[in-house]
């Protein structure tokens, strides 16, 4: 869980009461910027990451940033945050409680992704913005913009949810568990205690393994891998592909974390405590480019343009990408002429 030199920290001056119940105190957000802030603090744009990521907005999403791009630093100040739950520097379940003087680990709070949001915004307050231009994100990142513009409708001007949902389907949740329960059952989790010198690697593995599958297609596996032996091996290449996935996962990330941040995915609804979920989407009123990969099989399509048709002053555009869920990091440079054409006719008010 290596932190990018540029990444800097910010301490919450009180403590985070949470949506589900509970308090954090002493709570820390690593994040970065880009650009810088005008004057009148009223040129931000917030990117934000998916499960796994962090703030590091510049690498996973590169081709999105430079003059005339979606990510202007000559036009915007821009900030992603590791969020709550993370295991990038912000306060998650590998940080220290201090009422114990161990990691939370398995005791960590449940978070939703309300509470990520409602952290940001206090860090966008610190640094003096008073106007977020875009809220911008994929997946997970998508659920904090489409929250991002329910509760803070008077500082937020637009938003680009990409690959997701106004609620986390029972299909979502169902892989979300199964990937809980292939961490779980391994026997090194042990409830969650285990020695971070021996953490459940063939649990976290598995369960990542699980949702890259979740995460392409079939036309893709089958165009890329098809029935193919892996060289050298007595698997098939498919299977070599999933298994480097799964190992890659285990060397960057925390399978408290990986627990915790699924669960906090699971309460995304934005009807809960809003009315009738018609309602809670029409609730939203600013300009949103609503974007839809065809191939996604964990938010399909008809979950866009219900969310596109719920939003006042939404644009439905769709991908037509064979990659599946994650074309969103793939077709990068589609979605980055996209995006800029959207924020282009947002600033000229058509």
């Amino acid at each position: 869980m290596t932190l990018s030199p540029e990444t800097k920290t910010w301490d919450l001056p009180v403590d985070l009461a949470l949506e589900l119940g509970g308090r954090l105190s002493g709570v820390r957000l690593a994040y970065r910027t880009w650009g810088t802030l005008d004057s009148r603090g009223a040129n931000a744009v917030v990117a934000c990451h998916a499960l796994t990521g962090n703030a590091d907005a510049d690498e996973w999403w590169a081709p999105m940033f430079g003059p005339g791009r979606a990510l202007d630093p000559d036009r915007d100040f821009i900030v992603c945050s590791n969020i709550l739950g993370s295991c990038y520097g912000t306060t998650g379940p590998t940080t220290v409680d201090p009422a114990t003087g161990l990691p939370y680990g398995p005791d960590f709070p449940r978070v939703s992704i309300r509470d990520m949001v409602g952290l940001q915004r206090e860090l966008l307050r610190a640094l003096g913005v008073r106007h977020v231009r875009c809220v911008m994100g994929g997946s997970l990142g998508g659920m904090q913009s489409l929250e991002w513009a329910a509760m803070y409708p008077d500082l937020v001007e637009s938003i680009v949810p990409i690959a997701i949902s106004g609620r986390h389907s029972a299909w979502c949740i169902g892989w979300s568990e199964a990937q809980r329960q292939s961490i779980q059952a391994d026997p090194l989790y042990a409830d969650g205690r285990y020695d971070p010198e021996r953490p459940p690697a063939a649990g976290l593995a598995a369960a990542r393994m699980a949702a890259m599958v979740s995460y392409r297609s079939r036309p893709s596996f089958d165009r890329r891998f098809g029935r193919r032996p892996q060289d050298g091996t007595d698997l098939f290449a498919i299977e070599s592909y999933l298994r480097y996935q799964g190992s890659k996962l285990v060397g960057r990330f925390d399978a408290n974390t990986y627990v915790t941040l699924t669960r906090a995915m699971d309460t995304h609804d934005l009807a809960r405590g809003r009315g009738e979920y018609a309602e809670a989407l029409a609730s939203i009123r600013v300009p949103a480019l609503v974007v839809s990969v065809e191939s996604d099989v964990l938010y399909p399509h008809e979950e866009q343009r219900e969310l596109a048709q719920g939003m006042p002053r939404a644009t439905l555009l769709t991908l037509y990408s064979d990659e599946g869920h994650d074309a969103f990091l793939i077709e990068t440079d589609w979605l980055n002429s996209a995006i800029a054409d959207f924020r282009v006719r947002v600033a000229m008010g058509v």
